[in-house]
């Protein structure tokens, strides 16, 4: 006999993102109470925390895990969910990341009364995160897989240069990364079909760095995903795919392509000279290295959205 979790909540803090909110953990935690619930707070201390903590909790007790940080931190929840089949408690998020992206993805609203009120009666969303898989290395993700130029973009910030410029941090180390840029071929394998691209981004989600739109069919509980392939060279050409991004037309744009697919492979065709492993990006956390082969998982985990 299933046994259907009461009122719980368990509530993973990220102490280390978005510091000057945590104001706004301490009042959805408030409201999520006045509802009649209880709430546990438990706060990471170092990576893997999240994710640990997602595989062992008890579904008995937890009707929802809520996570009170960036899509970095949501990753991990993810990953820890994705072993346990359909047992696991359904996910919430109050952000308080960076970009956010999976929060601009559900539709979730900014105050504590909205993410309150998602966590206690939010719809469930029904995903099937995609996997990423280098050698005997797996990892799952929400969001995106990426290699490119993206990718030594989040490989270039550390930690505590996030924590300290946030947004900032990134278009720093974009500028590092045109200033010695060198025109890197990637093969990608798109359900058995070849293309080359300068950079890659496979994506279960429509948006990317928050509110950008970069695959305008995607959506989370389609099982499929969806591959963004820059497919021009050049320093001044990666400048325009920013900018286009910036200005929101990126899927019209020149030498950009997306197409739909289930299983892709990375590779790299022409490192042009770089001695440096290509590394791969996994919802803007630097995770792998190429080559790797992306799909859907057979997990299902359950996200809320506002009803």
């Amino acid at each position: 006999m299933n046994v259907v979790a009461s009122n719980h909540l368990l509530l993973i803090v990220n102490p280390t993102a978005g510091r000057r909110r945590r104001g706004l953990v301490e009042a959805v935690a408030a409201h999520v109470r006045a509802e009649g619930w209880t709430v546990n707070l438990v706060e990471t201390r170092a990576a893997g925390d999240a994710r640990r903590l997602a595989a062992t909790c008890d579904a008995g007790r937890y009707r929802v895990i809520a996570v009170a940080g960036g899509d970095g931190t949501i990753n991990e929840v993810i990953n820890g969910l994705a072993g346990r089949a359909a047992e696991g408690p359904a996910v919430a998020i109050v952000p308080l990341g960076t970009a956010n992206v999976l929060a601009q993805e559900l539709g979730l609203g900014s105050s504590a009364t909205e993410l309150a009120r998602t966590i206690v009666a939010g719809r469930a969303l029904a995903i099937q995160p995609g996997e990423a898989v280098h050698e005997a290395d797996a990892r799952c993700f929400s969001l995106m897989a990426g290699a490119g130029f993206d990718a030594k973009v989040v490989a270039g910030v550390s930690p505590p240069l996030k924590r300290r410029w946030g947004k900032a941090a990134y278009v720093w180390r974009s500028l590092i990364e045109a200033r010695r840029y060198k025109p890197v071929r990637y093969a990608v394998e798109i359900d058995g079909v070849r293309h080359e691209a300068s950079s890659v981004i496979v994506t279960h989600s429509r948006h990317y760095a928050g509110p950008y739109v970069v695959a305008p069919q995607a959506a989370l509980d389609k099982p499929l995903l969806h591959v963004c392939l820059f497919e021009r060279w050049g320093r001044s050409q990666t400048f325009r795919y920013g900018l286009a991004l910036l200005m929101g037309c990126l899927p019209r744009a020149t030498g950009y392509r997306v197409i739909a697919g289930r299983e892709v492979r990375v590779s790299v065709l022409s490192d042009a000279g770089e001695s440096r492993a290509q590394p791969v990006q996994i919802d803007g956390d630097n995770a792998l290295t190429l080559p790797v082969s992306i799909g859907l998982s057979r997990a299902t985990v359950r996200l809320l959205q506002p009803a």
